[in-house]
């Protein structure tokens, strides 16, 4: 009966730690996606079924919910894992807000072609002017007066390079976002 009662431990033990291991999995989806996401999305993802996703999704975010952290996973749309509300004016001081995805083309321009003349990129981007301001607000890029005075010469900073994590120039990083629009 020893045996038996030895073999049920480890299995136990076992079962324990494939769980910890799958909401570790769920858990690093969630951060690197950064958008919500769906049982089914998740169960495809990481090959394994969405009632055992769900109840390991409903721990994790036990887990979280029973820590002082800083971090939590919402469930409205899908589920996300981001930073609590008490904690969003740290963030909006590092990060600037989204983007919207004709500001990141314009941005992905002026990575590309920096320094780049306002008026050049007007030619290529419409509303240039609008997204221009936005981008200086948010400190992604700058703007100096051209030699003759007559426009401005617009390049990223070094904000931008932070901000999306670049080791390397920006034109990499640009490509980078044109290829994911």
């Amino acid at each position: 009966m020893g045996s038996a009662d030895n073999i049920e431990e480890i299995q136990e033990e076992n079962l324990i730690e494939i769980k910890r291991d799958l909401k570790g999995q769920i858990e690093a989806t969630l951060f690197v996606t950064a958008r919500a996401m769906t049982i089914p999305e998740i169960s495809e993802l990481l090959e394994v079924e969405q009632d055992i996703i769900e109840e390991a999704l409903l721990e994790l975010m036990f887990d979280y919910s029973s820590r002082d952290g800083a971090l939590e996973i919402d469930d409205e749309d899908g589920y996300i894992l981001q930073v609590r509300t008490e904690h969003l004016n740290i963030v909006e001081k590092l990060c600037p807000v989204d983007l919207k995805p004709a500001v990141l083309k314009t941005l992905t321009v002026i990575a590309l072609k920096e320094p780049i003349r306002q008026s050049e990129l007007k030619e290529l981007r419409s509303n240039a002017y609008e997204h221009v301001a936005e981008l200086l607000k948010t400190g992604l890029i700058s703007r100096t007066k051209d030699r003759n005075g007559r426009s401005y010469n617009l390049k990223t900073t070094p904000k931008f390079a932070e901000y999306f994590k670049l080791k390397g120039d920006a034109k990499t990083l640009a490509k980078y976002l044109d290829m994911g629009k």
